[in-house]
């Protein structure tokens, strides 16, 4: 039935369900398929692969929808935050009568405004070092005290509580009550981990809340909260939300649990492990010192074994006293013995040694005196040659020419004269004599046939 064809019946009351249809037919065919432009908030991924969200702006919001077959086709995930621009079909869902929008396109329009805050601070306390492992500090393994920042009529605190006191129910709890939502929720947030330092009353603090938008939790965004937390001198421990939802207290906190719950079961061990191990280390130590029994009582049996009377025992020291003597003299006179046989071996080889000595002495006798015979006719062969040499050297001494009347006749550039051809009439000559010289100018020359 369409809608005007409902609205003409006067007086007609409609069904409930008859009026959504109508409204929902009114709008799907009035209203045509428009983009739309707003932040992400409020989003649900459902198991079906479908998402359901809120886009927003400064005044109002609508609730969306994006079937699984139209969110697979994105290139990128989409969370809250998201400055989006959307595709969509607007339309009624009859079961509840909500207005939403059914989204076919999406793309990016800019990080939303909280979404840049939070980016922004997450970048400049990263610079700073408040996100370093390094400045994390380890948590107490048996807390003797806890504390717990949150809100009284938060929904978590209950479970928070519920599973400290089933996991170690001896342990003390001190809550330090503190909104977590709403303006000026940050300032007070610092002002409870300031106090619970000051006290020094607790040996841990647990930082929670439930899950929310982005809004709802976004006190733990505050930069006042984050340094609060760098600055505790006790360690701290944030379950801020769902497993899903990153705040910059997680980062900041010495360790970020997933959720609250999560977070008091990383503080306190569970007395249910502990009694299994501390069974198992008792068991262990039973058996520990079972063993050592045994091994001492075996011991002192073989000690009991060793253990002999001191009169048994100087008669064994007396006995290997005289086993060491008896060896000793066997020792000494074996090596007496090789020291005889030594020395008479030496003298041997020294017996034989002087005979071939004087063999020697005497061959060295006979030819030191057929050296002596050599040398002297060696030399007496020597003179001879010598008195020869002498003689021969007597027979050519020019002097020896000149004594026997004959001269030596030079030119007057001293030069031998032997043949007549060398001289012409008028030249001056110097003839040398055995017992002197003359000069003489040549007159005449002739020659020999």
């Amino acid at each position: 039935m369409s809608f005007d064809l409902i609205f003409q019946e006067k007086n007609r009351v409609l069904r409930v369900s008859e009026l959504n249809l109508a409204i929902k037919q009114l709008i799907e065919s009035h209203v045509p398929l428009l983009w739309v432009r707003g932040e992400i908030s409020n989003l649900v991924k459902a198991a079906s692969g479908h998402c359901y969200f809120s886009l927003k702006d400064e005044q109002a919001q609508v609730r969306c929808v994006m079937f699984r077959h139209k969110h697979q086709l994105l290139t990128r995930p989409i969370g809250n935050g998201q400055l989006v621009e959307v595709l969509a079909i607007a339309s009624l869902y009859e079961q509840r009568g909500d207005f939403q929008l059914t989204v076919e396109q999406m793309r990016p329009a800019g990080l939303g405004v909280l979404y840049e805050q939070f980016e922004q601070l997450k970048q400049l306390l990263a610079a700073e070092g408040l996100f370093s492992s390094e400045r994390k500090r380890a948590l107490p393994r048996y807390p003797r005290r806890i504390g717990i920042i949150t809100s009284p009529q938060a929904a978590a605190l209950r479970d928070v509580l519920t599973t400290l006191r089933t996991r170690l129910p001896s342990v003390p709890v001190i809550l330090y009550p503190t909104p977590v939502q709403g303006q000026g929720s940050g300032e007070k947030i610092a002002t409870a981990i300031v106090t619970a330092n000051q006290r020094a009353e607790c040996d841990v603090l647990i930082l929670f809340r439930g899950g929310g938008s982005i809004e709802d939790l976004w006190a733990f965004n505050e930069e006042v909260v984050a340094r609060a937390i760098a600055a505790s001198a006790l360690p701290i421990v944030s379950g801020v939300g769902h497993e899903t939802d990153f705040t910059i207290a997680d980062f900041v906190a010495d360790e970020r649990a997933p959720t609250p719950t999560a977070a008091a079961q990383r503080v306190v061990p569970d007395r249910y492990a502990l009694r299994d191990g501390l069974g198992d280390a008792s068991l262990h130590l039973r058996r520990a010192m079972r063993n050592r029994m045994h091994n001492a009582m075996q011991t002192l049996d073989y000690l009991q074994r060793r253990l002999v009377h001191p009169a048994q025992q100087l008669q064994r020291k007396a006995q290997d006293l005289r086993r060491l003597h008896q060896g000793m003299r066997r020792a000494y006179m074996h090596g007496m013995q090789l020291q005889d046989l030594h020395w008479q071996a030496l003298l041997q080889r020294l017996s034989a040694t002087r005979a071939v000595f004087h063999t020697r002495q005497q061959r060295h006798h006979g030819l030191q005196q057929r050296m002596q015979t050599a040398m002297r006719e060696i030399l007496k062969q020597q003179n001879l040659r010598a008195a020869q040499a002498t003689q021969n050297l007597d027979m050519l001494d020019p002097q020896q020419v000149l004594a026997r009347g004959y001269s030596l006749v030079r030119d007057n550039q001293g030069n031998v004269i032997s043949d007549p051809h060398e001289l012409a009439m008028g030249d001056e000559l110097r003839i040398t004599f055995a017992s002197g010289w003359a000069n003489a100018e040549l007159k005449e020359k002739g020659y020999t046939s």
